[in-house]
């Protein structure tokens, strides 16, 4: 039989048999797309970092190790190490660009904190695209205080409550928890000095394909997801998973140490709640019994502290009767007046592999009966990529004068060395006596062995999402709060009113590190502080590395220089420099400290045996400069999953700029990776004109620290299996003033006095 078809017919034909490739074609391209967007979601793919408003949104992945992302606090602190800590400026451009923040790389801004509006208007300057982020109170900054009620940021799409509160709720804050993520560059400036305080927390990425979704310029006209705005709404209600395991039970306790419950599991396992019900009557008296978490037969615990401020609070005292004492996203302290209970929770994931125990200890002061649930499920976290729940307390009746109280160091826990993981967050009573000054103590973070600070901010309350004292008033936030404490002594209602304590917790803003974290704070604003202090610091950890120290780079030793093929053709002679990190005040000032407007003194009881003597001594240390081009050779770990090259320099030089590039030993095939970029120096500019509206003032400071560390970090593509790379270092020209017309001074120039290397690798434990 013969078929025989015309021409149209054909033409038909053919047009059906291509838009059926064409279809094919885009179907395929959609599965493409969904496959890909399949591979980074954090619900099938096990090892995907949630990050933007997904750091949100899976929360349960608050445990996951966090390979390839680094954290870092920058502030306006004073570079001096004294307690001035406001309208101090990188530099500044025209009158109403005035920089606290120069970042280049692909990250997230995930918290921004200004001292009420002050410096608004600011600049959100994403990938040189400046956005400007305001608040209402500025157009009459003089009356605000006194005549506004309320106030909000704009545009008040971007910033909804409660990933946004202003003042009035802080109580002397402006706070953004919006992550605005930025592909190359961010850069923060105040339109107005006077007042000019702030904080900011981001995240820089190595590896972008571990990502749950790609980093993209922040779009100022998007309002965040409602599904999140609707998530951390329900702060201070149960946002745990309901139809999993639980075990519940009741438990009268009087002075003694009781099992509540042990939980064993063939499987990986993870606490989703955590729940106690207390008999209102007698919550005061059961506060300081301690809650004890063994994980996996461990042979010490990883949470032994006191139930009120392991759950947020100093104290169960509640003044106000209040239906939230701590009203947070992780933790929470709710008073059920008609029940005549009070109901502490926490939300934070727990992992576990084979089993938890649960124990209470100590003197409740009586009979109390006492209730409580855990709820727990499968994990979907490898092991090798969970941690433990830690929550570490510590009693400080007595402070080291002149020293920064250390409330957590993770190189002294649970008899192990190493440990990798995040810090999420700090629950501090800063004083029993209703104390407020010791708050000017700044908050210092170090991780990973670093000599200076990833993190620098600018004081306690500041630190815990309030300012100035928060007025001596209380409030609570899903983050952040000041639930406990008067106003001052003379207004205390009795002995458990004089407890002041405040809590930071961390979740998208979380600070990973690799093999150690060392958590500080100082006590007053000179470490001058004399106050009894108690501390509950909230961390995940597993005691195995993330971060293998694998070379070091001596600058200026011949030996090591030969030994890494270091070439630096326009570099200078070995430079000896004797100076200082920025850790504090030098020496112990020769008058008490005293706050500016306040009568209050901190002079410690032995403050005439210490007055002028040297706290932190300058060190001396050696390295070269340079404008030309530096290579030179580094040795790897072949497994691992990106390296991070820290450098320590000479930061009276500024804003030092380079591009770097690798190259696989014995090619010359290099490699862009990124800029290399440090902002400022150790002379910043100081502008605190009397009047808000006034233009800006210029006082250049500069401080003898000189010594500074800085981090750069190499994706994985660029350097798995294997085992040495080559590094070539472009330093970029700098042409930044300190102010127009006022040069640094010192010129740009790159310095390098050593290279540590560490190879991220896989957890092994």
């Amino acid at each position: 039989m013969q078929i025989r078809i015309g021409i149209k017919s054909l033409g038909y034909l053919l047009r059906i048999m291509l838009t059926i490739c064409v279809v094919t074609a885009v179907t395929s391209c959609n599965f493409c797309e969904a496959q890909s967007k399949q591979k980074n979601n954090p619900k099938t793919d096990k090892y995907t970092i949630p990050v933007g408003l997904d750091a949100y949104r899976y929360w349960d992945r608050w445990p996951m190790q966090r390979i390839g992302v680094r954290a870092y606090m920058r502030s306006t602190y004073d570079r001096a190490g004294g307690n001035n800590d406001m309208s101090n400026f990188l530099f500044m451009k025209e009158e109403d660009y005035n920089v606290t923040l120069d970042v280049a790389g692909k990250g997230v801004l995930y918290f921004f904190r200004s001292n009420f509006w002050h410096g608004s208007p600011w600049h959100f300057n994403v990938d040189t695209s400046d956005e400007i982020v305001s608040e209402t109170a500025t157009d009459d900054p003089v009356n605000a205080r006194r005549d506004l009620k309320t106030s909000s940021f704009l545009p008040a799409n971007a910033f909804p409550e409660p990933l946004a509160w202003t003042w009035g709720t802080t109580k002397g804050a402006d706070l953004i928890w919006t992550p605005i993520p930025f592909e190359n560059s961010f850069q923060l400036a105040y339109s107005r000095t006077s007042f000019g305080t702030g904080y900011y927390i981001y995240h820089i990425y190595a590896n972008e394909n571990n990502l749950s979704m790609p980093v993209k310029s922040w779009d100022i006209k998007a309002s965040p997801d409602i599904d999140v705005v609707k998530l951390i709404e329900r702060s201070g209600t149960d946002i745990a998973p309901q139809n999993i395991s639980r075990k519940v039970g009741k438990v009268k306790f009087d002075n003694s140490r009781v099992t509540l419950a042990t939980i064993k599991q063939n499987f990986p396992s993870v606490i989703r709640a955590l729940k106690f019900t207390l008999p209102l009557a007698k919550a005061i008296d059961v506060e300081r019994l301690k809650l004890i978490i063994t994980w996996d037969g461990r042979k010490e615990p990883s949470v032994e502290a006191p139930l009120c401020l392991l759950f947020g609070a100093g104290t169960f005292y509640n003044r106000e009767s209040k239906e939230y004492l701590v009203k947070g996203f992780p933790i929470n302290v709710h008073f059920d007046y008609k029940a005549g209970q009070v109901e502490i929770a926490c939300y934070y994931p727990m992992p576990f592999f084979n089993s938890a125990k649960f124990e209470l200890e100590g003197n409740s002061n009586g009979l109390a009966e006492i209730s409580y649930e855990i709820r727990y499920e499968r994990s979907n976290l490898p092991k090798s990529s969970s941690s433990y729940f830690h929550a570490t307390y510590k009693d400080i009746p007595t402070l080291e004068v002149g020293k920064d109280l250390v409330v957590l160091d993770t190189k002294e826990v649970e008899n192990s060395d190493v440990w990798s993981g995040s810090f999420v967050g700090t629950s501090l009573v800063f004083s029993h006596n209703g104390a407020l000054n010791s708050l000017e103590g700044d908050p210092r973070f170090f991780f990973d062995d670093s000599n200076s600070p990833q993190a620098y901010g600018t004081g306690t309350e500041e630190w815990s999402g309030g300012g100035f004292y928060w007025g001596g008033e209380n409030m609570t936030l899903p983050f952040a709060g000041h639930p406990c404490g008067a106003s001052s002594k003379e207004t205390a209602k009795g002995e458990k009113d004089l407890i002041e304590s405040s809590y930071r917790f961390l979740l998208a803003d979380l600070m990973p590190f690799g093999k150690r974290a060392r958590i500080q704070f100082e006590h007053g604003g000179e470490n001058l502080s004399s106050d009894h202090y108690e501390t509950v610091t909230y961390w995940y950890g597993a005691p195995s590395a993330s971060l293998i120290k694998t070379d070091e780079l001596d600058i200026g030793n011949i030996e090591s220089e030969k030994i890494h093929a270091y070439s630096s053709p326009d570099g200078t002679e070995v430079q000896t420099i004797t100076s200082r990190y920025e850790l504090g005040i030098d020496t112990f000032p020769k008058l008490p400290w005293v706050i500016p407007g306040r009568k209050d003194t901190l002079k410690p009881a032995n403050y005439d045996t210490l007055k002028g003597k040297e706290i932190f001594k300058a060190t001396t240390l050696d390295g070269r400069t340079t404008n030309g081009i530096v290579e030179f050779s580094i040795k790897l770990r072949t497994d691992n999953q990106g390296v991070l090259l820290r450098r320590r320099l000479d930061y009276s030089i500024p804003n030092q700029k380079a591009e770097v590039f690798v190259a696989i030993s014995g090619t010359n095939a290099w490699k862009f990776v990124g800029v290399w970029y440090l902002a400022g120096s150790n002379t910043s500019v100081f502008s605190f004109p009397r009047g808000e509206l006034d233009l800006r003032s210029y006082s250049v400071r500069t401080s003898n620290r000189r010594f500074r560390e800085d981090e750069f970090m190499i994706p994985m593509a660029l350097s798995s299996n294997v085992s040495s790379l080559k590094i070539r270092i472009k330093p970029m020209n700098q042409t930044q003033e300190l102010y127009p017309g006022m040069p640094y001074p010192n010129q740009t120039a790159w310095s390098e006095l050593d290279y540590t290397v560490y190879s991220y690798v896989t957890p092994d434990f």
